[in-house]
């Protein structure tokens, strides 16, 4: 059984302040949940704050960070490394979306390299993968996710990949209001677990979770959660508030 997976990410949005708030207001509202995991991802400022609370309060939520860099330290500026992330309690990492790829310069080798370290650091990688709309178009789909966790996941063993989350994230749906159907969401995913499957033994592929992530809302969240394949959801925009994430997180709840 896969334990769904609820992830936000809130990108480059809300101060260390603002967070606090927001990550109080959302253990509210989803007390009483039981057999969801739920991780929030703020900016790397509102870390250690955002930490602090959840250890205090001891809320039921999971703190994870939006990039790191594969060393643990030197002449690297700007970057945080995995030893960084730890020392905050931090339990997940966002590695390889596509923002990274498309602004930042992110490839499949640099993917691989923060995959490793984080696994070696005991940080649980949030993998992504996903086509542009030019590249769906041409219905390329499989061929680029194919190459991408080829490319990412290079050199880990099965116990490796069992640990980690992928997360299928179609980049022409990335903050545009535009979402893949459940169904189509659903086929991709179930490809990339026979890819799983044939690269790394079918009971890892049965295992490992897989997110959707691409204009999640509170209204196609539930349509989204009943294919069989969807382990959960990384989310954007409606993360950013407290009762729209909540009601994600409470997915099937509102159903007839």
């Amino acid at each position: 059984m896969r334990t769904p997976l609820m992830a936000g990410n809130w990108k480059m949005n809300k101060t260390a302040g603002q967070a606090v708030h927001l990550v109080q207001d959302l253990a509210e509202l989803i007390k009483g949940v039981k057999d969801v995991e739920v991780v929030v991802c703020p900016p790397f400022t509102a870390l250690k704050s955002i930490s602090t609370v959840i250890e205090l309060d001891r809320l039921a939520i999971k703190l994870g960070a939006q990039d790191m860099y594969w060393e643990e330290k030197g002449a690297f500026t700007g970057e945080i490394s995995p030893i960084m992330l730890k020392d905050l309690r931090v339990d997940y990492v966002i590695v390889g979306h596509s923002e990274r790829r498309q602004y930042f310069g992110e490839t499949d080798e640099t993917v691989n390299k923060k995959v490793r370290s984080a696994l070696d650091h005991e940080l649980i990688p949030i993998v992504c993968v996903g086509e542009t709309l030019e590249e769906r178009e041409r219905e390329e789909t499989n061929i680029v996710v194919e190459k991408q966790i080829a490319g990412g996941l290079a050199g880990l063993d099965p116990f490796e990949v069992e640990k980690l989350v992928i997360a299928y994230e179609p980049i022409w749906a990335i903050g545009t209001g535009a979402t893949a159907t459940p169904e189509v969401a659903n086929d991709v995913i179930r490809h990339i677990r026979a890819i799983i499957g044939s690269q790394f033994t079918p009971p890892v592929a049965k295992r490992i979770r897989i997110l959707y992530g691409g204009s999640v809302t509170p209204e196609n969240i539930d349509d989204l959660m009943d294919e069989p394949d969807i382990d959960g959801v990384l989310v954007g925009g409606a993360s950013l508030d407290a009762e729209k994430f909540a009601r994600i997180v409470r997915f099937g709840e509102h159903q007839a």
